[in-house]
Order: structure tokens, then C-alpha cells, then sequence
């Protein structure tokens, strides 16, 4: 009723996203904490170079990468395989209550005063801290989506979509207004623990609903069903014209329990499965194989090229106004998030290829050509490609297709992965689809360096 569970998968999805975009857009405030020039005087002169305020400013995104990408592939990994033995409702409220509290230390810390560096390892280990909850949130709750039908993957990924939106908006807000105050960042980080406790309570609700309950059950025997059942009776009504009088009512009137270990309903047999059976996880990647690694494969080029070459890209029509100051919070992160949510919303409406098509794949493996295309716009300094796409409207066109395209094939494998296998391997594909998609993030983090310096 009134689409309640599939606005809770929303919040869930906005909510596993939107504290890390809040994170990453007070990079200026955490900047300016690592500005304190009286830290100099803990350090004597061989130590004060390598450890002065400009060092730590300057390696602030460095390490701020590489905090976020290995814990969020290890935990995903490691989700993989423990979700089997911690219960579902533990990994999720104990992810969602870890990282509020990760939010509201880091807005209390913003009164208390710190020199730099004790500052610099609070705020990685922080950081470790966000993604290594979220890496276990977002991968359970894939997981549990599985569960459902395919358009309930979509909520989520639209609900993530929808943080980097929020994140990109937050960031052209604080240049129109002009610099901010660090106390102002106390109400910041309080936004996005409202945002958990939101995500909280939507997920307490979640098991009130029979149309999830349902879905969510294990053994189905209640029903004399499995998840699959409404697939197959669409298919059998197809076929129903096409059988014969005397098959029709052989299928319909065969024993419901057959000696072979069958189960069977009015329209189809299906088999049955131990509830307590530990699916393989193995098995599972053999046959979901295609989704995993094209969802990998487009998080790989979708990294690889933003923002690390993508913010860098220069106008030629800003120079001495103010377009110069929002071209690339507008053009490049704001442009990004809004297509790429509005890639994610369509598999909403329509899941074009379908599950098994070879086009998908295709498609996902297509999108490398956007590599050269930014590497040969305006990115500014380069040593060796020259400028072949100089002009403004050029990267606005190639932004546009390569954000959207990156939020509707990303949806559409995630969607369709859990729907590969059997309907109690259901929530360890997901997992598994989630592992991938941390996979592909890391992956592009890596191969970003050498886009950069080939440019």
C-alpha cells in the first residue's frame, strides 16, 4: 500500500550513501583544521617538513581515497561470507547506529580543539570507519533486496543517486554564501545523523509489511510457493492456449508430493530446498557471473575517469567570472549526480535488456570510450595528449551520457544479479553483487593514476 516498501528500500539506499557524500563535501572544513600553524612546535627541523600543516593539506585526498576504497573492498568481502552467520537485522542496525555515532563524535569534535595531526589520524580513522559500516550496510542491503522482485534493487541505487545529488548541491551552496565557520559544520553533520535515524526507523517498519514479510520468508510451505511462482504462472498463461485438454489436466492434477523430493502447485513443480541449507557462494558467482563483473566493469570506468581527470577539466568560457567558479561543482559533480540518479530511476520504469540478453554486457563494455573522450578535453596541466575538445559544451554532452549510462547499466545488473539464481540463493547474490560493485570502485581507484599521468 502506497509503495511503502519500495520509499523504505529509498531511504535505506539514501541513507547508506548520503553520510559519506556529507563526509567528502566538508573536505574544505577538515582542510582548514590541518592549517594550524602551531604544530610546528612539536616537531624539531628534520621532522617539521615532512610532517608540517601543507604536508598533511596536500595528501589530505590521498589518504582520504585510500582510507575509504580498502576498508569498503574488504568489508564487502568479508560481508560475502560472515552474513551467513550474523543475523541480517544486526548487520544492518548496527551498521546504520555505528555510523550516526561515527556522525555526531565528528560534529561534537568540531568545538574541541586539536592540533593537526592527532586532527589528520582522527579524521582516517574516522573515515575507515564510515565505509567499513557502510561497505557491510550497503552490501545486507542489496542482500535483502534480493529477496524481492527485481524493481526493488532500484529504489536503492535511486536512493544513492539521490546522496551525491544532495552532496554536489551542498558543496555550489557554501560557495554561493562564501566561506562557512567551522561551527556551522556542528548543524551539517547533525543533517546526516536525522538522515540515519530516519534510515533507522524506516528500517524498523520494514518487517510490518506482509508484502515484505512474504518475500522475506525462507520456507514458503505456508503458501506452497517460492518467490518464483509469479514469474512462472505469467509464463504458464502464455502457454496455457497451447497445451492440449488432456495435458493441461495431467499438469493440474498431479499429487502434491511426489517420492522424488518434488514440490508441487497448480503451476509448476518445483524443488524443494532445505530452509537451513548454507548456499554456496561459489555456486552462486558461477551463475550470476555476467551481472558481477559488468557491474564491476562500469564502476572501474566510471572511477577511473571521475573526478580524477573529470575536475580537472578547465572552461574556456569562465575565465575572469563567475561561470570559472561553478563550472566544475556545476558540470562536473552536480551534472554527474543528478543524470546518474536519473539513470538509476529508469530501471523504474522499464529493465531494457533483459536479464539474458548479450546486449548488456555489450553496452556495459561500450562505455570505455568515454576514457578518451575526457582525456581529450580541456584537462588542465597536460604533458602529452593534446585538446582535441576544447569547448564547454562538449564535456557538458559527454558528462551527461557517461552519468547517466553509469546509473541506469549499474541499476539494471544489480537488479537483475539476484534474479540469476534460486530463491534462497537470493540474498547471497546480492551480497555478492555488492562485492563486485566495491570491487569496480577500488579498481578505478587504482587505474585513475594512469589516466593521469597519460594525460
Amino acid at each position: 500500500r502506497y509503495k511503502a516498501v519500495w520509499l523504505i528500500f529509498f531511504i535505506l539506499g539514501l541513507g547508506t550513501l548520503l553520510p559519506w557524500n556529507f563526509f567528502m563535501t566538508a573536505r574544505e572544513y577538515f582542510i582548514s583544521r590541518l592549517a594550524d600553524p602551531e604544530i610546528s612546535r612539536f616537531w624539531n627541523e628534520t621532522s617539521e617538513a615532512a610532517l608540517s600543516p601543507s604536508y598533511l593539506q596536500s595528501m589530505f585526498d590521498n589518504f582520504m581515497t585510500l582510507c575509504a576504497m580498502v576498508p569498503l573492498l574488504i568489508f564487502t568481502c568479508l560481508n560475502s561470507f560472515i552474513h551467513q552467520r550474523i543475523p541480517q537485522q544486526i548487520r544492518i542496525l548496527g551498521s546504520l547506529v555505528a555510523i550516526g555515532l561515527v556522525f555526531l563524535v565528528t560534529a561534537i569534535m568540531v568545538k574541541v580543539a586539536m592540533e593537526p595531526l592527532p586532527f589528520f589520524v582522527f579524521t582516517m580513522i574516522s573515515i575507515v570507519f564510515i565505509n567499513s559500516f557502510g561497505a557491510i550496510l550497503q552490501s545486507s542491503l542489496f542482500g535483502l533486496a534480493g529477496l524481492l522482485p527485481a524493481s526493488y534493487t532500484a529504489p536503492i541505487m535511486s536512493g544513492q543517486g539521490l546522496a551525491g545529488t544532495f552532496a554536489a548541491l551542498a558543496m555550489i551552496f557554501s560557495i554561493a554564501i562564501g566561506a562557512q565557520q567551522p561551527e556551522s559544520f556542528i548543524g551539517y553533520f547533525t543533517t546526516a545523523c536525522v538522515a540515519i535515524m530516519l534510515a533507522i526507523f524506516s528500517y524498523i517498519l520494514l518487517p510490518r509489511m506482509d508484502f515484505f514479510r512474504y518475500y522475506s520468508m525462507k520456507d514458503k510451505t505456508e503458501y506452497r510457493v517460492y518467490n518464483a511462482e509469479l514469474e512462472t504462472k505469467r509464463d504458464l498463461i502464455k502457454k496455457r492456449s497451447q497445451l492440449s485438454g488432456v495435458c493441461y489436466a495431467l499438469l493440474v492434477f498431479l499429487p502434491a508430493d511426489e517420492p522424488n523430493g518434488m514440490e508441487q502447485n497448480n503451476s509448476k513443480i518445483i524443488p524443494i530446498h532445505n530452509p537451513d541449507e548454507k548456499p554456496s557462494v561459489v555456486a552462486i558467482f558461477k551463475k550470476l557471473w555476467v551481472m558481477a563483473v559488468s557491474v564491476c566493469f562500469v564502476f572501474t570506468v566510471t572511477i577511473g575517469v571521475f573526478p580524477s581527470v573529470t575536475a580537472k577539466v578547465s572552461t574556456v568560457l569562465g575565465e575572469g567570472n563567475r561561470w570559472g567558479l561553478y563550472f566544475i561543482p556545476v558540470s562536473c559533480f552536480l551534472l554527474f549526480n543528478v543524470f546518474d540518479w536519473t539513470g538509476r530511476s529508469l530501471t523504474a520504469l522499464f529493465t531494457w535488456p533483459g536479464k539474458d540478453s548479450c546486449l548488456l554486457p555489450v553496452m556495459v563494455a561500450l562505455r570505455v570510450i568515454f576514457i578518451p573522450l575526457f582525456m581529450l578535453c580541456n584537462v588542465q596541466p597536460r604533458d602529452y595528449l593534446p585538446v582535441v575538445f576544447s569547448h564547454d559544451a562538449w564535456y557538458i554532452i559527454f558528462m551527461i551520457f557517461f552519468s547517466i549510462s553509469n546509473g541506469y547499466l549499474a541499476s539494471l545488473c544489480m537488479c537483475f544479479g539476484p534474479k540469476k539464481v534460486l530463491a534462497h540463493e537470493a540474498e547471497t547474490a546480492g551480497a555478492v553483487m555488492a562485492f563486485f560493485l566495491s570491487l569496480g570502485l577500488a579498481l578505478g581507484a587504482a587505474v585513475s593514476f594512469l589516466f593521469r599521468i597519460l594525460i
